[in-house]
């Protein structure tokens, strides 16, 4: 019997957040992209896996 859930591909564990770059891994020569715009994308992304997974542990509290 399949899953119920509409995406089965979804990971039920916490999402981790990016590591942050360390200081000498930006150039300073205004790279496109930058480490530092490469980790503020990644960090968008993790609040927004985050949010969705906190999401999914109150439904699934909520039911049962």
């Amino acid at each position: 019997m399949s899953d119920p859930r509409p995406d089965n591909s979804r990971s039920n564990s916490r999402p981790s957040p990016p590591d942050k770059p360390l200081d000498s891994d930006c150039c300073e020569t205004g790279c496109d992209p930058c480490v530092w715009d490469m980790y503020s994308d990644q960090v968008r992304a993790y609040e927004r896996a985050l949010k969705a997974w906190e999401a999914r542990q109150a439904e699934e509290s909520a039911t049962g």
